[in-house]
């Protein structure tokens, strides 16, 4: 066989011997998408209708987080900017908030202060989001207080394993408690 035919062999289409696998059960398909590959256990999510409000000003953001949210159970709603998502904020009653940095108008950081200071929003945890990785972004964001940080672009395993760390037993977004300095352990005298 010359070399021609040699390659042409490489790339010959040919019907594979393996049989289609078989379609699995609609329930055993809803769990498996619930299994995390990479850590190879059980997603763990928000209790079913946890209202979720996204504020990002790009609509691929919004749009690609709306469909990892709804396709969990979650309910959605999105501004796309901060003075919007603040008024949102007092109609709609969100139960966590995904916050980008870099708004038209207000910043991430500013909308951040102002749910802070409002006694009607200052408990709901805040995931901000930005394209810059950058420490400081992400320093400033957790003093003033954000309950996470995530880069953009992200993954679905990304944004599930942010909302993770912020369930409650009866699986609710909740702050985290703010930590308290360590008392210093008294010297044996």
């Amino acid at each position: 066989m010359g070399i021609l035919e040699q390659f042409r062999s490489l790339f010959r289409r040919e019907p594979p011997d393996i049989a289609p696998e078989p379609t699995p059960e609609p329930a055993i398909a809803a769990r498996a998408l619930q299994v995390n590959e990479r850590r190879g256990k059980e997603r763990i999510n928000a209790r079913e209708g946890t209202r979720v409000l996204i504020i990002d000003d790009s609509k691929t953001v919004v749009t690609v987080l709306k469909k990892f949210l709804r396709s969990a159970g979650y309910e959605t709603r999105e501004a796309f900017d901060a003075e919007s998502g603040l008024s949102q904020m007092h109609t709609e009653a969100p139960e966590l908030i995904f916050l980008d940095i870099m708004l038209p108008g207000m910043n991430g950081f500013a909308a951040l202060r102002a749910i802070r200071r409002d006694p009607a929003t200052r408990n709901i945890p805040v995931i901000m989001m930005s394209g810059n990785e950058q420490a400081m972004e992400q320093f400033f964001g957790t003093r003033i207080g954000a309950d996470d940080f995530m880069k953009k672009p992200f993954s679905r395993h990304e944004v599930f394993f942010r909302i993770e760390r912020l369930l409650d037993a009866e699986l609710v977004p909740r702050r985290a408690p703010p930590r308290l300095a360590e008392e210093p352990t008294p010297s044996p005298t």
